[in-house]
């Protein structure tokens, strides 16, 4: 990596300025010569004297550029250098004539009668003291920003956080960071744990300060959140606290009841200890139970031979005879104020819907069709002819804050959905917070169907709420387990249903849509891949590399983990080319043309829809799991614009990019609810906890026309083998049951 270069300079002229993010374009004169520079460098002005530090950078139209990592700047003393600050337009009621004539009166001292004696500047021609005083409080803000850049940029706050922070906080910035730097991870969205105690321990905080133990239990809290947990037991959450905090198991005990008084954390008190909860699972936990539950209770008024009348009038209209177990689901979903419908692939879970829907439809009511990604919506209303969208879009996101963790939605108990009837697909996708404000949107009397295949990998965010509503034994259950005869044609659902079922599958039957390609090693398995995406499968069966084939794998590091295998099939998909835009981020680079992947729920970040180039629609929101391809990188305004699968188009600055990656191979946990004509999955070793049998059978189910394992027949036996699931901490298949027994006392 090359060294940091430094320039030093006055600068002459503001090229481009964007106020909202601080990106700025211009030129400095230095004893050399006119360099452009370019970079976030906030408030920044004609006449200032400034310290850059960055490096060198060749643009294709504009040529030599200096790139700008972090900025001093020092407010100019010469008579000429004030002239031109003030000149500048910075301070509104100052022009050119002004400038020249506060420098003529008060020379050198112009600065400190503007701060200091603004009441002197009626001395000016033009100047009341209503306007002096405005010029006065305009110059000690920007002086205020300047000061506070500089102060955060001492800890090694890049210039693009600083704006995040001072833009929050404005003139208290320094104070609040001084006084408790930790209120930053809380308040401020991309700064997380690490960063606030980094500035901590530059300020000179304790290492046992409780301001720091209560930070970091709370970061210890979101990580368990982050691998699914809605909770952790208190002796795991006060060891692994002691662990990373380096202080003593009873520091942090002491901490957690100041957390519970301030509000921040919830205990559940048990025989082995407690369950800690942050606030915000807790009350989600035990709202869903309680909703689910007022939902359950409002069941049909009609006896079940009314409803199988209506029942065989459906099969007559849609001429699909309905088996013994898809009757049972129609007749619950009629009959239950909530039901769940889980199965596995080629079970009839689509044909269930179907039916219920025409059912529902010839009655009058009212159905809202969702999913819980766009892929999966968009895969529901091609299953169904009927419009179905996200959780998200149905709920509406309304309160907008650069914060993306603290949203609101339009939908809730005080505006419900218009709905008589709710279907939601993928529900296994479902986590615990998104299950809550879906459940605050419906209005009693709804009907709510949850259909899912509760054996598929549980949702990305914390919880585990299809299993748990299951486990809870309240919440009526239809199990969908027969195969139909179409399916059973299709090896890769039949493999599915062995894996599912702990057998070994099938392998390499003749005309079949499933295969192993057996290699050794992970050199071996890498070349086959690519082998097997531009040679080998767009002439066995004619698909598109680029746009039909999805790389899984279980792991993110390693040879055959998402990182390598990404930057391998980029080369090969996605080549770099002359005059082709790219932007290197981290330890990888974004190329226009590249596939990319939302790594993280953003709710308020703008997209637009187009339709011949006009705009049809706009909203906010980018969820973890979306994907799409790069459409334009713009080095200029340091943006990257990604047009997603459902057509939503978002642009992305640079300070943003740590919320996408490429997704030319995508874990297996993050392909849920997505469904791709071919599957590739590299299979040579790894960890057990990531080698398990749900991940296998979950790999196998994104395949629509054909699944191939490139591996070994050794590893994919181990996978089958492996039942252990990955444990979750959650509880609200203890709340349902609770609830449900205290009110059938």
């Amino acid at each position: 990596m090359a060294e940091d270069e430094f320039l030093t300079g006055t600068v002459e002229d503001i090229i481009y300025s964007n106020s909202e993010n601080g990106y700025t374009v211009f030129s400095i004169e230095n004893e050399d010569d006119e360099v452009v520079c370019v970079g976030t460098v906030p408030d920044i002005h004609t006449g200032e004297s400034v310290k850059l530090t960055g490096s060198w950078t060749m643009h294709s139209t504009y040529g030599l550029q200096f790139q700008v990592l972090y900025y001093e700047k020092t407010m100019p003393e010469s008579v000429e250098g004030i002239e031109k600050y003030l000149s500048s337009g910075i301070i509104s009621g100052i022009g050119k004539k002004t400038a020249k004539r506060i420098v003529e009166r008060f020379g050198e001292a112009s600065f400190y009668v503007i701060e200091e004696k603004p009441e002197r500047l009626v001395e000016i021609r033009g100047i009341t003291y209503e306007k002096a005083m405005r010029i006065s409080e305009m110059f000690i803000q920007q002086n205020e920003l300047r000061k506070t850049m500089m102060f955060l940029q001492q800890f090694g706050v890049t210039p693009a956080y600083a704006m995040r922070i001072f833009k929050k906080y404005k003139d208290k910035t320094v104070t609040i960071v001084q006084n408790n730097p930790y209120k930053l991870a809380d308040d401020i969205f991309g700064i997380g744990f690490k960063m606030a105690d980094k500035i901590a321990a530059s300020t000179g905080f304790s290492p046992d300060s409780p301001e720091r133990i209560k930070a970091g239990v709370k970061y210890i809290l979101n990580q368990a959140a982050g691998d699914g947990h809605v909770y952790l037991p208190s002796d795991e959450l006060i060891s692994k606290t002691s662990e990373i905090l380096g202080v003593e198991g009873a520091v942090v005990e002491n901490v957690l009841i100041e957390l519970q008084i301030d509000h921040q954390i919830w205990q559940d008190k048990t025989d082995n200890g407690s369950r800690i909860y942050l606030n915000i699972f807790y009350y989600a936990e035990v709202s869903v139970a309680k909703k689910l539950l007022e939902l359950y209770c409002d069941k049909g008024t009609y006896s079940n031979e009314y409803y199988e009348g209506l029942i065989e009038k459906a099969e007559e209209k849609t001429g699909i005879e309905l088996a013994d177990m898809q009757k049972k689901a129609v007749l619950e979903a009629l009959n239950q104020g909530v039901l769940v419908i889980t199965g596995g692939p080629g079970t009839g879970k689509t044909t269930i819907i179907n039916t219920i829907i025409t059912l529902l439809e010839d009655d009058g009511k009212k159905i809202v069709l969702a999913a819980p990604t766009g892929r999966a919506a968009k895969r529901m209303t091609e299953a169904t002819g009927h419009d179905a969208q996200t959780i998200h879009r149905i709920l509406g996101i309304t309160y907008v804050n650069d914060d993306s963790r603290h949203q609101t939605f339009d939908k809730n108990e005080d505006d419900p959905i218009d709905a008589d009837v709710i279907i939601i697909d993928e529900s296994s996708m479902v986590d615990i917070l998104l299950m809550s404000n879906l459940l605050k949107a419906i209005k009693a009397g709804t009907k709510l169907i949850l259909v899912g295949d509760v054996d598929q990998l549980p949702s990305v965010g914390a919880g585990n709420v299809l299993k748990d509503i299951i486990q809870s034994g309240v919440i009526e259950v239809v199990r969908l387990t027969e195969v139909f005869r179409q399916a059973r044609e299709s090896a890769i659902i039949m493999n599915a249903h062995r894996i599912n079922s702990g057998q070994m599958p099938v392998l390499n039957e003749k005309d079949k849509d499933f295969f192993l390609v057996r290699r050794s090693n992970s050199v071996e398995a890498l070349k086959t891949v690519k082998e097997l995406i531009t040679k080998r499968l767009p002439a066995f069966s004619g698909c598109d590399p680029f746009n039909d084939m999805q790389v899984l794998t279980p792991m993110r590091k390693g040879q055959l983990g998402v990182y390598e295998l990404n930057k391998y099939l980029q080369e090969t998909l996605n080549p770099p080319e002359k005059g082709k835009p790219e932007k290197a981020f981290k330890n990888f680079i974004l190329r226009q043309g590249d596939k990319v992947m939302q790594i993280k729920n953003n709710y308020n970040i703008e997209w637009k829809l187009y339709e011949n180039n006009r705009q049809t629609d706009a909203g906010l929101g980018v969820f973890n799991g979306d994907c799409g391809i790069i459409e334009k990188i713009d080095n200029d305004d340091e943006t990257i614009t990604v047009l997603f699968d459902d057509g939503k188009k978002v642009v992305y600055d640079f300070i943003q990019l740590d919320e996408i990656e490429l997704a030319y191979a995508v874990t297996i946990h993050k392909s849920q609810g997505s469904e791709y004509p071919v599957v590739i999955i590299p299979l040579i070793s790894g960890p057990p906890m990531l080698l398990s049998r749900n991940l296998l059978y979950t790999a196998v189910t994104r395949a629509r026309t054909l699944a191939v394992i490139v591996g070994l027949s050794d590893t994919i036996r181990r996978m089958v083998d492996n039942n252990r699931e990955i444990n979750r901490y959650s509880t609200l298949d203890l709340r349902i049951k609770n609830i449900y027994d205290f009110i059938n006392q």
